[in-house]
């Protein structure tokens, strides 16, 4: 074979350098990394390569956490970017096999290749042709320390190496483990110079990679703090999955839920919720649907403990189904309905799709907020739906435009309200009025990146700890799933004081209470302000822009320009001083209340009987299909 006549060539020119077998043969480990120097220099560009574009690929599984399809998708995306291919770490494995293979040839007759017919086999004590498995004696200490340099390269490797000192604990462990008792195996059944030759190259190994991280060094091309950002993010929802980890009752209800709900025929109309938290977005619409019509509302929810299955109990025109997101995904393909109502945006964008068995039925948008859906939505996020119910003239504007901009000739827009507002104020009005004279303060920031918890938290609290009012609170509880040590501690560190960290989010009877919000571009400050009248403190935090072409349709989000009308607004460096803002406002709340007011009746549609229209245009929706499909 010329490869191995080749290798046998460079072995024997390196006897004839040295005249010494062993030494022979650790030059010609010398020389055989001096050839495949080029692609350790490609491994080494390859790994900082790899590491380089991991926050990237850490924030996608963040972002479709759970979709191992979309996943990689858009894996594959960044792969093309970077001009990376993860086969191409198989390369130098293969090399080093190849060459490994035609060592083990020539070791096992050097002769042949050496040319020496007298050859001293002796080097430091061992015979080079000794077998460990058939000699013992010293023969034994072969596979020890061919088993030890093994050793010593997995530990360097797991320090030096940019890739490999990003993998996981029992990644590198489990590689060590592998490596040396590979390495202890081979080295008791192969003769002492194919030992010498391992023993060589993996401590050669170790200071070739300390030398590659001098010429090209990781920390020069790799995001450090973005890559660790983006691990821990990962983490939060990798443990809360494993938190979340379903029983046999759950997996057995979801398949007898699907089983169900395909054994019905002709369903007329079906909500879908993502948790238990958004029946309140369908509540009103629902019961006036049950009170006023024989509809059957078939409620798909991917929360097991969703209180739809407490209501089914009563209530004989629900039907509800637990249907979690992995199996959704079909349920949403072969759906088989005439209406169905969501508040997820961007069906058909992603993995949740538009139903492949039918091509005429009646998607419905139902916002789960009252500000703008063109700032705070993803692009296209509500282009498949056929009908979007809107909160107010503001929200109209932005469909409006968008459809003309967009070409979205068959949208249609209704104007609808807001049912949880309606709800809100209804509650709002029943609840007892504080009789106390100590003012409450929320504090509620959104759940998005740079928020109040993220910048000025700290400087807040600093500055309001020990006044006269009662401080409140309340994070996202999407935060609060993420970062539960923190709040846990903060609630043993301002135990006793005027701060109240509140991680309950059964009551909102606090939210009412308050007699004044603290938020940062969350939807609540409008809820909270349009149903109390109460103003808002808004930190100027960094926006929440989840279009990046928002400013494409020119109509200026009310996120933008609806946050003076309800309170003040004041830059994230002012929060250290917000004591003195927070109690210039408290002297006259009232002075706001004309605004909100006046606010409040321009931008939301039929204030307290908005459950009543979007009702009614889903009952419409239901009418026109039945009409169709007797037709036919």
């Amino acid at each position: 074979m010329i490869f191995i006549d080749f290798l046998g060539w460079i072995m024997k020119l390196c006897y004839d350098i040295v005249g010494n077998y062993g030494v022979a043969i650790i030059l010609f480990t010398f020389v055989s990394k001096i050839i495949l120097l080029p692609i350790s220099i490609w491994v080494q560009k390859n790994s900082i390569k790899m590491v380089k574009m991991q926050p990237e690929i850490n924030s996608l599984k963040v972002k479709y956490f759970g979709d191992k399809d979309t996943i990689a998708e858009e894996e594959s995306k960044i792969y093309k970017k970077y001009k990376y291919n993860p086969l191409a770490s198989l390369v130098p494995l293969v090399a080093q096999i190849i060459l490994l293979l035609g060592v083990v040839e020539i070791v096992k007759n050097p002769t042949l290749y050496i040319g020496v017919e007298n050859l001293d086999y002796n080097f430091l004590g061992f015979d080079l042709r000794w077998i460990a498995s058939e000699n013992g004696g010293m023969a034994i200490w072969i596979p020890i320390i061919a088993g030890l340099s093994a050793l010593a390269l997995c530990i360097s490797q797991n320090i030096m190496n940019v890739l490999q000192a990003e993998q996981s604990k029992w990644n590198k462990y489990g590689m060590l483990v592998l490596s040396v008792g590979l390495s202890v195996y081979l080295g008791t059944f192969v003769t002492a110079g194919v030992a010498l030759y391992w023993t060589a190259s993996n401590l050669m190994a170790i200071l070739q990679q300390w030398l590659l991280n001098i010429a090209i060094n990781p920390k020069k091309h790799v995001n450090y703090k973005a890559l660790n950002k983006s691990r821990q993010e990962l983490k939060e929802l990798q443990d809360i999955a494993k938190s979340h980890k379903r029983t046999k009752e759950q997996i057995r209800k979801e398949k007898d839920d699907y089983k169900k709900f395909f054994s019905i025929a002709n369903k007329k109309l079906v909500f879908y919720s993502e948790s238990n938290g958004f029946y309140k977005y369908y509540k009103g619409i629902i019961e006036y649907i049950l009170n006023n019509t024989n509809l059957t509302i078939h409620y798909i929810t991917s929360d097991y403990n969703d209180q739809i299955f407490e209501l089914a109990k009563t209530e004989k025109h629900i039907k509800p189904y637990y249907i979690e997101e992995k199996k959704l995904i079909t349920l949403m393909m072969k759906m088989d309905a005439d209406v169905v109502v969501m508040t997820m945006p961007d069906i058909n964008n992603y993995h949740i799709k538009r139903s492949y068995i039918r091509k005429d039925i009646e998607y419905i948008y139902v916002p789960h907020g009252i500000d703008s859906l063109n700032l705070t939505m993803r692009k296209g996020s509500m282009d498949n739906y056929d009908s979007i119910l809107v909160t107010g003239k503001h929200q109209r504007e932005e469909c409006e435009k968008t459809n003309e901009v967009y070409n979205l000739k068959n949208r249609k827009i209704i104007d609808w309200g807001y049912s949880l507002l309606d709800d809100m104020i209804s509650e709002y009005k029943k609840t007892k009025k504080k009789s106390s004279k100590e003012k409450t303060v929320m504090i509620a920031p959104s759940w998005q990146k740079d928020n109040i918890i993220d910048l000025c938290l700290d400087k807040i609290l600093k500055s309001v700890k020990g006044k006269k009012y009662k401080v409140i609170v309340r994070p996202h509880p999407q935060q609060v799933r993420h970062m539960k040590d923190l709040f846990e501690k903060m609630k043993e560190k301002y135990n006793n004081t005027n701060i109240v960290i509140q991680t309950d989010f059964s009551n909102t009877d606090s939210v009412f209470n308050a007699d004044l919000l603290i938020t940062d571009w969350s939807s609540i400050g409008y809820e909270y302000a349009f149903t109390t009248k109460k103003p808002v403190i808004s930190i100027d935090t960094p926006m929440k822009v989840m279009n990046p072409e928002y400013e494409k349709i020119k109509v200026e989000p009310f996120n933008i320009w609806a946050r003076e009308q309800i309170g003040e607004v004041i830059k994230v460096k002012d929060a250290k001083n917000i004591d003195s803002i927070i109690k210039k406002i408290l002297k006259d709340p009232t002075k706001y209340q004309k605004k909100i007011s006046a606010l409040r009746k321009n931008s939301v549609y039929n204030i307290g009987n908005s459950a009543e229209i979007g009702a009614e245009y889903i009952i419409k929706c239901v009418q026109a299909k039945v009409k169709e499909r007797k037709k036919k």
